[in-house]
């Protein structure tokens, strides 16, 4: 397999044509295995079966049909085999303060003994391996590991539930889990390896689980419960490996790795993601956001996803994408507030972070826990591109984060793209001279999208409508795990006959043609035949100065069809008028009417920001408002919250504790306003 060093092209294809050569070029940027008299490595650039209506069944997708790649030799080795083998992969910390640092040929003498351990524990090629892992180079190794053996990986957040790892072990029908025995978090080791236990007890098809120890003292791995015959430690299986294994090429259509949605409802969707294609446009994105513009210049980027690794966005722009490029970045296993708030802050500084790539969430809890900005004591002037993921940033949040971080000039690439499409879809440009905060702003090259009514007629600026993917890129997911009838059902039956993808969030062209993102149809509100965005009514919260993060969910009203509803998390109390900490200070009456003072002054603000058909009918102080690990609010479960109906899953909270937050501020706000009658 020999080096290729090929850019793709940086302007938008105009035609079909054209967009797939764009992608043939995209493609050749990777090392494929060379077939005897063919000018490229595959038959086939693109083909597409049109969905099936009748059968139920999405559209048969392929990219770069005939051609043979290994995903994780373009990640480690070909850079090794180009004389980069010395560069740093990753710097690693840990939450406690712990530090490793991996070059290219570390990285590729480990991943080759993790695959000889790999093979030796019975997997092959096709076999599936669930990851349940925290974020430690023992997960980055394993998961390219699976993958040069041709095997299927599925990582799952390591806080969630053993409910949720069970769910997921038996969907895969997985033969192998690896966890570990504990993980940091917030300061404190937390046990792992019985939430695993607890998942592997029943029905399934696990041969072995191989545990890294992260936690626990040598003299103290007897404590650890291990079932004989089943659990191997890792020190004890991979340590002792052959560092040299020979990785084999397969076809560009194999399976690379199962990614779980999260939902408030019904079962999660195990998306399939396959290697040609996604790699190819994993790796071109991650080059036109993030690399720096002069080649000449890449050697002193430092790239940092603040994602945990079991998330899409840490597959593409923390695990495939910078790796297949030889980008060196840093991996954080803890929390960003511990043991403090500026733990962030720190690490930037430690490794000389040039690209800062997190959560719209995230730059909002840094707004509460730095209401005056960040101290000049940390030295942020290695920043030189910040971006945004997860769902549309608040303008505000856009603002601090740029000015605070970013020193008010660095470009921020506020990106907008899922699960399904593998890989960015609409973004600012990091050379563009002028950004709208908050704006997905357009797609990129490669792809195309469009915001359509219901008809499929193209809507006019400013008219909310629903954002279709018309030309998805070689990264879309193929199919849904075992059940193919649901990837059709979700994604592709509204739009059939057209042939489009649809995204399930509502968005509106302002009037230069540029995009805004404005949340999940599903959250869209109803008010008296209005339709409003959940992100718009949001932002005007977050703008407020009282106010660092806000939930909008509706209910049910009888007159109006929806009524709005605001949870809100306020600021640092120093940050809230002295008039309304003496008065939240006394007692729970004293606080509801505090509340109702907060709640008069949102609704007016509000009601000036957007209109008086905006003001929430109700708002709710809380502590914290529900978020999946990739940062996006659970509005509806905010909905069954107030409503006091049924929870939907709760498996993928980051933080699950804010629920029974929630219902003990709504039950203290019921009884005080019985009281008060």
């Amino acid at each position: 397999m020999g080096i290729t060093t090929q850019t793709a092209p940086a302007n938008p294809p105009a035609t079909e044509e054209e967009r797939l050569s764009f992608w043939e070029e995209a493609a050749l940027r990777l090392d494929w295995e060379g077939v005897p008299g063919q000018d490229k490595p595959w038959h086939t650039t693109h083909r597409r079966v049109p969905a099936d209506p009748d059968a139920g069944l999405g559209p048969d997708i392929t990219w770069f049909e005939g051609g043979r790649l290994n995903v994780a030799y373009n990640c480690v080795d070909r850079h090794v085999a180009a004389g980069r083998g010395d560069r740093v992969a990753l710097h690693f910390e840990g939450e406690p303060g712990d530090r490793r640092t991996l070059t290219y040929k570390d990285l590729q003498r480990e991943v080759s003994r993790a695959a000889n351990a790999l093979l030796g524990l019975g997997i092959t090629k096709g076999d599936r391996v669930v990851i349940y892992l925290p974020v430690i180079p023992e997960t980055v190794i394993i998961t390219l590991a699976v993958a040069r053996i041709g095997a299927i990986h599925s990582l799952v957040f390591g806080g969630f539930s053993a409910e949720a790892l069970k769910f997921r072990v038996e969907d895969t029908r997985a033969k192998l889990l690896v966890t570990t025995d504990g993980q940091f978090r917030r300061g404190v080791a937390v046990p792992v390896k019985d939430n695993a236990d607890a998942a592997v007890a029943g029905e399934n098809a696990i041969e072995h689980v191989l545990v890294v120890n992260r936690t626990t003292a040598p003299e103290l791995l007897d404590t650890v419960p291990m079932t004989e015959g089943r659990d191997v430690w890792w020190h004890d299986t991979v340590g002792p490996a052959s560092a040299h294994h020979t990785p084999e090429a397969f076809d560009a259509e194999t399976p690379l790795f199962i990614m779980y949605t999260s939902g408030t409802t019904g079962k999660p969707k195990g998306l399939v993601h396959t290697s040609g294609g996604y790699l190819t446009q994993a790796s071109w994105s991650f080059e036109h956001l993030f690399s720096n513009p002069d080649p000449a210049l890449r050697d002193q980027d430092v790239h940092w996803c603040t994602a945990d690794l079991a998330w899409v966005t840490a597959h593409t722009y923390e695990l495939y994408g910078p790796l297949s490029n030889g980008a060196t970045q840093v991996i954080f296993e803890g929390t960003p507030n511990t043991p403090h708030p500026g733990r962030h802050f720190e690490i930037i500084e430690r490794y000389g972070v040039t690209q800062y790539y997190t959560a719209p969430t995230l730059v909002r809890s840094l707004m509460g826990w730095f209401p005056d900005g960040v101290p000049a004591s940390y030295d942020l002037s290695s920043i030189r591109l910040l971006g945004t993921v997860g769902e549309a940033v608040n303008p505000e949040a856009w603002r601090w984060l740029r000015e605070n971080v970013g020193a008010g000039t660095a470009p921020v690439v506020d990106t907008w793209w899922q699960s399904e499409t593998g890989a960015t879809i609409l973004s600012p440009a990091p050379t563009d001279s002028e950004f709208k905060p908050g704006c997905a702003a357009r797609p990129l090259p490669g792809v195309s999208t469009r915001i359509v009514d219901d008809a499929g007629n193209t809507v006019p600026p400013g008219v909310q409508g629903f954002i279709v993917v018309d030309a998805p890129g070689p990264a879309i997911a193929r199919t849904v795990w075992g059940n193919p009838q649901r990837y059709f059902e979700s994604y592709w039956r509204k739009y059939a006959e057209q042939g489009w993808f649809l995204a399930g969030d509502g968005a509106k062209y302002d009037d230069d043609g540029d995009v805004w993102i404005l949340g999940r149809v599903d959250d869209t509100l109803n008010v008296s035949g209005h339709l409003l965005s959940t992100i718009e009514i949001e932002s005007a919260l977050v703008s407020h100065p009282d106010v660092v993060e806000a939930g909008v969910c509706p209910v049910a009203d009888a007159k109006t069809g929806h009524a709005i509803v605001a949870f809100v998390v306020l600021r640092e109390p120093a940050a809230i008028p002295s008039r309304r900490l003496d008065t939240l200070a006394r007692s729970s009456l004293a606080r509801c009417a505090a509340t109702e003072e907060i709640t008069a002054d949102l609704r007016a603000w509000v009601g000036d920001k957007i209109g008086p058909i905006a003001k929430p009918r109700d708002v709710v102080v809380v502590p914290d408002v529900p978020k999946t690990r990739s940062g996006k609010i659970m509005r509806r479960l905010l909905t069954q919250l107030f409503e006091g109906t049924t929870l939907g899953d709760t498996t993928s909270l980051q933080n699950e504790p804010s629920i029974a937050a929630i219902q003990s501020v709504l039950r203290e706000r019921s009884d005080n306003r019985n009281i008060q009658k």
